[in-house]
């Protein structure tokens, strides 16, 4: 599907008014292809982002910028328990969409976006980032190095002390911990396919339970229909005392073990050093990626398929933290 046609400039709505938002509106503001005409959000923070990249229109509701006859595209960056809402409106209102992770906290809804998109020939594209960092990027390229994959392991640690008293500490704001944080489980899946069994378990601390939490460990694991085993880890807050990013990869050849965004690759041969780099300018990658899609049918690095099967085996994980159960998909 091409938009190829579109007309210049591209006239952009920013709803969200967060550290995200605030990014997006400085790069969309440094290309000459894009016009930003407004933003909804927390009005000050709004109004602050508005007033240093000059966009003239400051909404209090998203509902407002969405159906605006002068947006072309909207970017959603704002709580994620929204999301579903604003992406809907905005394409039914005849708009392209640029939504952050995740799309939707419920698989059904995410599927009527995609069928609604595409019904409406409009562009949806949900941000996945990690995949074009440099350690995704390094997995790619070395993975048949590792021969047949057995198992992997995702691990990531973010101690916050004392925990701001942000939305992403509000369980009904942020969602389930692995649909929050659905590229913990995009990033494994677009490595080894589909998913047919999950088994999760999650623990939250704090005094303000279950509105707000100081601490929250989920870990699920994942068996692929190709057999891979694979461990995914999800925890932040004030119980953890060390920050931790891993990605580990073992395979009948050899392994891929990365901690941060240093890594290397074992095999019988020996040990070769990777270094992914740095993970500045990702967004950049992402926005240059989807306006390039915009305007000259150049393919996304994303696709729709991935994006839903992620979002089913984290609604799979969520009703296993529930119950206790194994869920199969």
């Amino acid at each position: 599907m091409t938009y190829a046609s579109l007309n210049q400039p591209l006239r952009v709505g920013i709803v969200g008014s967060g550290f995200v938002a605030k990014l997006r509106a400085e790069i969309l503001s440094q290309d000459a292809r894009i016009k930003l005409v407004a933003i909804a959000g927390t009005p000050e923070k709004a109004q602050a982002i508005a007033q240093e990249f000059n966009i003239p229109k400051v909404h209090q509701y998203w509902s407002e910028l969405v159906v605006r006859p002068d947006v072309d595209l909207v970017v959603v960056c704002n709580v994620n328990r929204d999301h579903g809402a604003v992406v809907g409106q905005a394409l039914r209102s005849g708009k392209h969409v640029i939504v952050e992770y995740p799309l939707s906290f419920n698989l059904a809804e995410a599927e009527e976006l995609v069928k609604l998109a595409q019904q409406q020939n409009l562009l949806l594209h949900v941000e996945h980032i990690e995949l074009l960092g440099g350690v995704h990027q390094l997995v790619m390229e070395h993975l048949a190095k590792v021969g047949t994959p057995f198992y992997a392991r995702y691990s990531t640690k973010s101690p916050q002390r004392p925990v701001p008293d942000k939305w992403t500490y509000k369980p009904d704001l942020f969602g389930f911990p692995l649909t929050a944080a659905v590229s913990r489980l995009n990033r494994i899946i677009v490595l080894f396919g589909k998913v047919k069994a999950v088994s999760c378990q999650l623990r939250y601390s704090g005094a303000n339970l279950p509105h707000h939490f100081t601490s929250c460990v989920c870990n699920a694991q994942l068996q692929f229909e190709n057999g891979v085993l694979a461990d995914i880890s999800y925890s932040k807050g004030e119980n953890f005392w060390q920050p931790e990013r891993i990605m580990e990869l073992q395979g009948s050849q050899g392994a891929l073990i990365f901690s941060a965004d240093k890594g290397k690759l074992i095999t019988a041969d020996g040990e070769m050093e990777l270094d992914a780099g740095t993970t500045r300018g990702l967004f950049k990658k992402d926005t240059e990626n989807v306006l390039s899609h915009l305007f000259t049918g150049t393919p996304l690095y994303t696709n729709h398929e991935s994006i839903l099967h992620s979002l089913a085996v984290a609604n799979a994980a969520e009703k296993s933290a529930a119950t206790n159960q194994i869920v199969m998909l």
